[in-house]
């Protein structure tokens, strides 16, 4: 990656989509007004003002510009991609307990479970509204299925969590589901609603495909790696139970009293402060914290790939980069 661009390249499309993310940041605040319920416009702004880097949207936005769009349906779909992501933070925050995103305290934490839940079913139904405003079919289509796969990744994770039977595959299909469903949906319908040609829909499909699975893989290899400073507590997941990829390997190549520390710590629940330590030593042991790296960075390599008969210009240059920084905060 170009030393130019080595830091934060997401905000460089950020600055060149600057106009077309102030109509989504309109739309956003417009849409999430209610005028019955003062709660909902509380809740959602805590979260959506929060800081965050409005990624998906801006694929979508930035895979209708590099098509040449000229019209403004592509901001709906953007708002409506940012009101998904909002709907499931708020929910999955709600399913694991967490009482901080994004660095700051939790909507269930300062307010409850009931008003979370509730106000990400709103987004949800905000959402469909705007991708019926665009009276694109497909689009509707897309977005909708992309939904139901993030719910399905969801309960595939509820269900395989605690399970050391769990193995790469079904983590891909969590991954898949909870994570790389959007990117790849938020990417396909900035194509299509640019009328792009099948192609062009699919290798865009791919990219945020492979970029999301970039993403996910990383964040997760952050959990032991990280600090603070990622928005949680190093070895969270460890402490959460969660069978992210370096504890998958590390269970396929343990021996006897190596399986029954993670049977008894993840399966059974059974911690002691110390046992973090030992985790760490166990994945070190068996190389799956550099070998989960370097899957990571084979799936950016992937996304990357997938840009390679889309347009050239600056966007595209900008869309590799991403995929390079997903990965590159594991250097």
């Amino acid at each position: 990656m170009r030393d130019e661009i080595a830091h934060k390249p997401h905000q460089r499309l950020a600055e060149h989509l600057a106009e077309d993310l102030k109509g989504v940041d309109n739309l956003i605040r417009t849409r999430m007004a209610s005028e019955h319920a003062p709660r909902i416009p509380e809740v959602t702004a805590h979260l959506v003002e929060a800081g965050g880097k409005r990624l998906r949207p801006m694929l979508t936005l930035a895979a209708a510009r590099m098509l040449d769009y000229e019209g403004d349906h592509h901001l709906k779909l953007a708002a409506a991609v940012e009101f998904i992501h909002t709907a499931t933070l708020l929910h999955d925050d709600v399913v694991d307990g967490s009482e901080k995103r994004r660095g700051r305290p939790t909507a269930n934490l300062l307010w409850d479970n009931k008003s979370s839940v509730l106000v990400g079913d709103y987004l949800f139904a905000r959402s469909f509204q705007l991708m019926t405003d665009t009276g694109e079919m497909r689009a509707l289509r897309i977005l909708s299925d992309a939904s139901a796969t993030i719910s399905e990744g969801e309960v595939l994770q509820l269900t395989a969590a605690n399970d050391l039977r769990t193995d790469e595959a079904v983590y891909i299909k969590v991954v898949r589901g909870k994570t790389a469903a959007l990117f790849a949906a938020a990417c396909e319908v900035g194509g299509v609603i640019a009328g792009g040609d099948e192609a062009t829909v699919k290798s865009l499909h791919t990219y945020g495909d492979a970029m999301g699975i970039a993403f996910q893989i990383a964040d997760d290899l952050l959990d032991f790696w990280g600090d603070d400073s990622i928005g949680k507590d190093k070895g969270d997941d460890f402490r959460d139970r969660k069978l992210t990829l370096p504890i998958i390997r590390a269970v396929a190549e343990a021996d006897a009293e190596e399986h029954a520390f993670w049977a008894r710590t993840i399966e059974t629940g059974d911690q002691t402060e110390a046992d973090l330590d030992r985790a760490l030593d166990l994945m070190n042991k068996h190389g799956t914290l550099d070998n989960t790296r370097a899957t990571a960075f084979l799936w950016a390599d992937r996304a990357k790939a997938a840009l390679a008969d889309l347009p050239e210009g600056p966007i595209r240059e900008m869309l590799s980069d991403i995929a390079d920084y997903v990965v590159a905060r594991l250097n």
